[in-house]
Formats: C-alpha cells, structure tokens, sequence
C-alpha cells in the first residue's frame, strides 16, 4: 500500500478514501494493528489499483 501510494505520489490515506471511502484515520488504524481490512474492502482496494496504475516515465 505504501509503495503504491508513493508510486502516484500519494499519501496511503488519500489512496484508501478514493478507493473504499475510509475514513482518514483508517491506514493508521491498520498499520498500528488496532483494526484490520475485511477482505471485501482489500479486493476494492486491489481492483482500485489495478485500475489506476502509477505512470510510467517517458524517458
């Protein structure tokens, strides 16, 4: 999740709300291990990023 957000130059809870709607405390709610993803929202996740790849410089 970091690598990607960092990818598109995002911040991980920037990528989360337009991806699944969180909230803006969520990606830090998941990374101190107080809460944790139901499947369901990790494969919108997935899919979002899939959908929404990181451009890819021309050199």
């Amino acid at each position: 999740m970091e690598a990607y957000a960092a990818s598109v130059d995002r911040k991980p809870q920037a990528v989360l709300r337009d991806a699944i709607g969180a909230g803006w405390k969520e990606w830090e709610s998941w990374k101190a291990g107080k809460s944790s993803p139901t499947m369901a929202r990790v494969d919108r996740l997935r899919d979002y990023m899939a959908e929404n790849l990181p451009c890819e410089d021309a050199a």
